[in-house]
């Protein structure tokens, strides 16, 4: 049973339309699924093509048989030829997904993966999603034919169907077109992150509790101001976790400055790709601190980067430029990441990182500004 080809020509499917297959004893849970809401209109469109196949079709004996009792006592258990001829019926380069409570959490860096898997340009790969039942598939299906198992929580379902559901939903909102607005998606919580802040609609007072008032000003800068302070703080709260691996540039009020205190005759083309690094991710601005040496100076000033002699002048420069004292860091590759990030959220100052030449550490400068500002300030 297809959903999402019958009615729409090769021809008119664009490129990025991900194809998935799922093997269900229970062929009816995703009837609805599959014909209502976001994913639906993206099934009839062709953005998303979803092909459910019932492993029943492939069951044995007179009642179509495809579990059995587990061997050593315990429940029903998925018999592994059934699966493994539902699995050859599904045309293209099959990507095996089982959900199970055993699988890595599906997490959205997870579902990007997924579909960019799902979204090759190869129309003959898809996703092949097998929806467990009872106690489970039989072990031997799973490592022979399995390729990644997801848990949507630390909890048990009595079937895949439902952890199938959500792998489709997430993967479909990503594809263009299925979701409105690209800026809904890239809003959402997760996709730069860190959670998403806080939304309201009418009524603007409800029960006694009015919504924040800057949302009613129409003023778009201040709005934006507050929704960023806002998922900062809910991501604090509610997640601290995720500031370990997420980029905060987007979030930060103030600018990151890198200082770097090379060696002397350092290369003018090593300049300039430390200045294309930081140009890069955004960083406000490279200073060199180049002491009195007037070629270093002159060539650090050719390169377009801002020359002090001294750390403290550089620093009293940030600071009048931002109109608050600078946190400093070492650049020396800090190991608690996390506690950093939350500073420069929590106290919202200007971020000055030092790198300087040291034969201590294994990376060069130029590699060590690199990962800091990619820790701090690239994407997820």
């Amino acid at each position: 049973m297809a959903f999402g080809e019958s009615e729409v020509s090769a021809s008119s499917v664009i490129p990025l339309s991900p194809r998935f297959s799922v093997i269900t004893a229970l062929p009816d849970m995703f009837a609805g699924f599959l014909k209502t809401g976001v994913v639906g209109r993206a099934v009839e469109t062709g953005l998303v093509s979803v092909d459910i196949v019932n492993l029943h079709d492939f069951g044995r004996g007179r009642y179509r048989q495809v579990d059995d009792y587990s061997f050593g006592s315990g429940g029903m258990v998925l018999m592994p030829e059934p699966l493994d001829e539902a699995l050859a019926s599904c045309d293209g380069d099959a990507f095996v997904v089982y959900p199970s409570p055993q699988g890595a959490p599906l997490t959205q860096d997870l579902v990007e993966s997924l579909f960019s898997r799902a979204s090759r340009a190869s129309q003959a790969s898809r996703i092949v999603i097998v929806c467990g039942r009872y106690e489970g598939a039989d072990e031997r299906f799973i490592e022979r034919r399995g390729d990644l198992e997801v848990t949507v929580g630390d909890c048990v379902l009595t079937g895949g169907e439902i952890p199938a559901m959500a792998i489709v939903d997430a993967v479909a909102r990503l594809v263009p077109g299925v979701v409105g607005k690209t800026s809904a998606v890239e809003d959402d919580s997760f996709y730069h992150g860190m959670l998403d802040h806080p939304h309201y609609t009418r009524p603007a007072d409800w029960d006694g509790i009015g919504v924040p008032p800057v949302l009613l000003s129409g003023n778009a800068a201040e709005i934006n101001d507050w929704r960023r302070r806002a998922a900062v703080a809910r991501t604090i709260a509610r997640r601290p976790d995720l500031l370990a691996r997420c980029g905060i540039g987007g979030y930060m009020k103030c600018g990151l400055y890198a200082i770097v205190t090379p060696e002397r005759d350092t290369p003018e083309r090593v300049v300039r790709e430390w200045m294309r690094i930081c140009s890069e991710y955004g960083v406000e601005r490279l200073i060199a601190i180049a002491g009195e040496d007037g070629e270093d100076r002159e060539r650090w000033t050719k390169a377009g980067t801002k020359v002090f002699s001294l750390l403290t002048h550089a620093l009293l420069w940030i600071a009048r430029r931002e109109k608050t004292e600078p946190l400093v860091f070492d650049g020396r590759l800090p190991r608690h990441w996390p506690d950093m990030k939350r500073t420069v959220l929590e106290q919202e100052r200007p971020v000055a990182f030092c790198f300087a030449e040291d034969e201590g550490v294994p990376l060069p400068l130029g590699a060590r500004l690199a990962v800091v500002l990619d820790r701090f300030l690239g994407t997820r």
